[in-house]
């Protein structure tokens, strides 16, 4: 089984790699004792998750990476937070859940529409694509939901339920995350590099 390398560390991740990508050995970054911390200051989402894909691709002579970066759009906010998600605000994430709902005070659930994105790119060091998964919904007006992360807490779906409200198997069936993984198996089978590793052969 080919290896592909995942920048993260975090185990339910990589679990969710190794599930979806199944035909792949999915190994993380510090498998390889790769202790890089790219700095996500991209101006999108897909910016972000090539950069770091390709400079672990990089780092580990040209291995295939995979690599990730998400947030949220508010579309009364004009988009905002978008790239900046985790980072808007210092504090724990409940505090920034809290402010954000803060900011729509007032404002009627029509209005309140959430778009959460992932985008995940995959790079062998000389060339990347990257691939996006969405779901959309509402910001809850208060947080609600024990089984959950980030803003799981206020991103409210059609049924009424947040995100943190859901089972994980709930969840892992309409997340953002394992729609983007499904589009970059797809592009991994066919082997979106094929042209580079022919000219490596030949030369």
């Amino acid at each position: 089984m080919e290896e592909i390398i995942i920048a993260s560390g975090n185990k339910g991740k990589i679990k969710e790699a190794q599930e979806i990508l199944k035909e792949f050995n999915i190994i993380s970054q510090k498998e390889l004792e790769i202790t890089i911390d790219v700095e996500e200051d991209q101006k999108t989402f897909a910016g972000n998750a090539i950069k770091k894909a390709e400079t672990i691709a990089k780092e580990a002579n040209g291995k295939k990476c995979i690599a990730d970066d998400s947030g949220i759009e508010i579309d009364y906010l004009d988009g905002f937070p978008g790239v900046v998600t985790k980072r808007w605000l210092n504090g724990s994430d409940r505090e920034r859940n809290l402010a954000l709902i803060e900011k729509l005070k007032g404002v009627p659930k029509e209005k309140r529409k959430i778009t959460f994105t992932t985008a995940i790119a995959l790079s062998n060091g000389e060339k990347s694509i990257c691939e996006e998964g969405t779901i959309q919904g509402f910001v809850a007006e208060e947080v609600r939901g024990e089984n959950g992360f980030g803003f799981d807490e206020i991103f409210e779906l059609e049924n009424g339920k947040t995100l943190a409200e859901l089972s994980s198997e709930e969840k892992n069936e309409i997340s953002a995350r394992k729609i983007a993984l499904e589009k970059i198996r797809e592009k991994l089978i066919n082997d979106p590099f094929m042209d580079k590793q022919e000219e490596k052969k030949q030369k």
